[in-house]
């Protein structure tokens, strides 16, 4: 079986920094396991599959591990490939997905993913987490991921984690957010996920779902820039709509080629 595959930078306009996802456009569903098998493949945090279904288009995310309830980047790399390759018409596209409908506005290059709002909560941290950081959070929070709370950005560029001690846990679906007031944004963020083959995630893009609410409280602003300091970096413009968040960024396309199945 042939199919087509792009490779697409998110939350940026730059090649070899944002996030990669790797986006498949499909007449019909294949087996979960074919799926999982062409995510595994392609070797990047998040593979979307999507198919279109009436006036929707029924979209699903992959890592190489696992099939994800929600996936920033990935969707928005799936709307820059719908509208900048495949010609799609309208500026405003509608996924059916495993978190309820998500709406994207595609504005001036700029795409705005509607996205439910997570806030969280306190929490205490687990020993296989807390042990893990080479630097420990001032504050725990959670919803999906543990939010962990940090002073300064200098101590999000500097964390380090011991793997082979953050391992011990699994969050499956979730991970690890740590996040700061940023010198040059309204906040920063790091994003790691024990067990799976990729440690730190580029741009996280569903963690901001937890981000923007618990940030907008805190900084009491609706609308705020973001930054992810991963080695890729990522940028991300923020608006708290009470139980709904836009999260909005750019897009660049990296590569367009074929796949072939047995």
């Amino acid at each position: 079986m042939k199919l087509n595959l792009y490779q697409i930078d998110a939350f940026t306009d730059k090649t070899f920094a944002g996030n990669q996802a790797c986006v498949v456009p499909l007449k019909e569903w294949l087996s979960d396991e074919m799926l999982l098998k062409i995510a595994n493949e392609n070797a990047v945090a998040e593979t979307a599959f999507f198919v279109y279904k009436d006036a929707k288009i029924h979209l699903r995310w992959f890592t190489p591990e696992i099939e994800m309830d929600l996936c920033g980047h990935a969707t928005l790399a799936t709307a820059h490939c719908l509208k900048e390759i495949l010609g799609h018409k309208r500026d405003q596209i509608v996924f059916e997905t495993l978190s309820g409908d998500l709406t994207v506005a595609v504005e001036n290059g700029l795409y705005k993913m509607d996205f439910p709002s997570r806030m969280p909560v306190e929490s205490a941290l687990p020993a296989a987490i807390e042990n893990a950081l080479s630097i420990k959070p001032k504050e725990v929070f959670k919803s999906r991921d543990y939010v962990l709370v940090y002073d300064t950005e200098s101590d999000i560029k500097n964390i380090s984690i011991d793997r082979q001690i953050f391992d011990q846990i699994n969050l499956d679906p979730g991970g690890v957010i740590v996040t700061a007031k940023g010198d040059n944004s309204d906040f920063v963020s790091r994003f790691f996920t024990p067990q799976a083959s990729i440690l730190e995630d580029p741009v996280t893009g569903s963690a901001h779902c937890s981000l923007i609410p618990f940030w907008a409280e805190r900084l009491n602003k609706k609308e705020l820039f973001a930054l992810q300091i991963s080695q890729r970096l990522g940028e991300l413009y923020c608006e708290d709509k009470g139980d709904r968040v836009i999260i909005s960024g750019r897009a660049k396309t990296y590569s367009i080629g074929v796949l072939w199945t047995e």
